[in-house]
């Protein structure tokens, strides 16, 4: 199989393939069984997807209660204000 990359790029993976004494094929192979991994990492074949909710209370399991309740009551509505400091809106 021949691929055709600009000479740039093939520069720079020869760079990377040496720097990592590698040959460029074997280079390549290392890149590939990366990619392979963490796509096969995502999403487990045959187990169903985690709902987003499940991930964030997972997350804020370990965050302690005091912590939770110094975050404003108001956080949700007024984001643009916590986040970038714009003027509170008025409701």
């Amino acid at each position: 199989m021949s691929v055709h990359l600009r000479p740039e790029t093939e520069a720079r993976l020869a760079a990377l393939a040496a720097a990592s004494g590698l040959s460029m094929d074997d280079y390549l192979a290392v890149l590939v069984e990366k990619e392979s991994s963490a796509t096969s990492r995502e999403q487990p074949a045959g187990q169903p997807r985690r709902h987003i909710w499940d991930s964030i209370a997972e997350i804020m399991r370990d965050v302690p209660a005091a912590d939770l309740a110094a975050l404003p009551k108001d956080g949700l509505s007024q984001i643009d204000h916590y986040v970038y400091g714009v003027p509170k809106r008025t409701p």
